[in-house]
This record gives structure tokens, sequence and C-alpha cells, in this order.
């Protein structure tokens, strides 16, 4: 087996604070796999046998809820650690990791990561700072699904996605990846014919442009005070 070069997760937070040793050594339990568009990584309350970090591609995370509706609950993207169940107590993963383009993560066994957070306290700081961050976005979330219009819910779910994954254009801000009207649905809690509806309003206003699996923010301030109930000046 092909050893994994430091050199490509050495810049990434989780290992920054390590020397290349540390992070050979930490490497040396993981194998590298690539995930055509479509796949899943692992499916909801299957059998958490591995921990995961995203090199390349971005995945979607979705969970079904007790009365089968779908919902989105996050995206993953490069340099994320996942899939990580025993760090929050749990044996089976708790939601479905599915990629949305072709992506590329390295693969550790889960019984490898008690040895290695004892070994290297810094990764186990690391990941419980990125698990405290998710919780925190998830709360905020929960907060705007219970008292916020679903206008304000769909702003709000646009521009959380264009700060962790935007990438600058001419036109504005794009959703780095494929995204569709389905998905901010199921981010937001509403239906699809809401949805369309509001982001068909804002292109007419030219706060965003749409295509196929495509979202760029055109006018980000604009949302934003949408987003925050503000009155435009």
């Amino acid at each position: 087996m092909t050893a994994i070069d430091p050199s490509i997760v050495a810049e990434l937070a989780l290992f920054r604070e390590l020397a290349r040793e540390q992070v050979r050594d930490i490497l040396d339990g993981a194998k590298s796999r690539r995930y055509p568009k479509g796949s899943n990584v692992f499916e909801q309350d299957g059998k958490a046998e591995h921990f995961f970090l995203l090199l390349n591609g971005h995945l979607r995370v979705t969970r079904v809820t007790p009365d089968g509706q779908q919902v989105a609950v996050r995206y993953i993207v490069a340099g994320d650690i996942f899939g990580i169940a025993m760090a929050i107590g749990r044996d089976t993963y708790p939601a479905t990791a599915t990629a949305v383009v072709e992506s590329l993560a390295l693969i550790w066994p889960s019984s490898a990561w008690p040895s290695l957070v004892a070994k290297y306290p810094v990764l186990a700081a690391g990941t419980m700072q990125a698990l405290g961050s998710r919780l925190q976005d998830v709360q905020a979330r929960v907060v705007e699904m219970s008292t916020e219009e679903v206008e304000r819910r769909v702003a709000h779910a646009l521009l959380r996605l264009a700060r962790q994954s935007g990438r600058k254009t001419e036109q504005g801000i794009e959703i780095d990846f494929p995204i569709t009207r389905q998905d901010v649905a199921e981010m937001t809690g509403t239906t699809l014919h809401t949805v369309s509806r509001i982001l068909s309003a804002w292109e007419s206003r030219g706060l965003v442009e749409g295509g196929r699996q495509k979202i760029v923010l055109t006018d980000p301030h604009r949302l934003y005070l949408i987003a925050e109930n503000q009155s435009e000046a």
C-alpha cells in the first residue's frame, strides 16, 4: 500500500500544530478512497466502522425523520473530518453522507480513534471544536425554523452555504457545488414549490441567479438584510 504524503493535509487546521512525523504517524492508519457522484459514503443507522477526512469534493448529509421526511442536515467540504460516531457516543451513523460530486476522502477504522486522540490530544481538541461548531449551526437552524418566516430561512441557508463554499465570479458568489431547489427546501423545512417561488422572485429582483443545480448570490448584502429582517437603507 502506497504511503499517504503528509503534505496533503499538513495545512489543514486539524493538523497544523502537529510535526510532520506526527502527521505521518496518523496517516499510516488511513487509506484513500474515491466516491463517485451520487454514491453514499455511509448510510443512516449503518454500523460506524470508519471515520473520514474529506480531501476533495463535497458531500451532502441527509437524515430521514421518524415520519419518513428527508432533511438535508449539512454539507461537508474539503478539510472536514466527519463520521466520527464514536466521538458522540454512537456505534451507528446518525445520517447518510452522499457525494454530490466525485469526492476523495481518507478513511480510518473507528477502532483507531481512541488511541489516536490519546496520543495526539490536539487532534481531539480540533475535532471537538469542529463538532461544537456544527452543533451551533444546527441549533441556529432549529431556531430559524421555529421562529422565522420561510423567506428569511431561505436567505440564511444560502448565505450559510456561500460562507462555507462560496466562489467569487463576475456575477457574484456562486455556491461551489451542485445544489437544487429541492436541496434548499430540505434545508429550510419547506416545500419545493415555496422555494421555487421565492428564488424566482429574487431572480427578478436581481438578488440571485439560478440554473441547473446552480445558485449564484448576485446581491449578498440584500439577502443579508432579508435574513436579518432589516429594511434597505
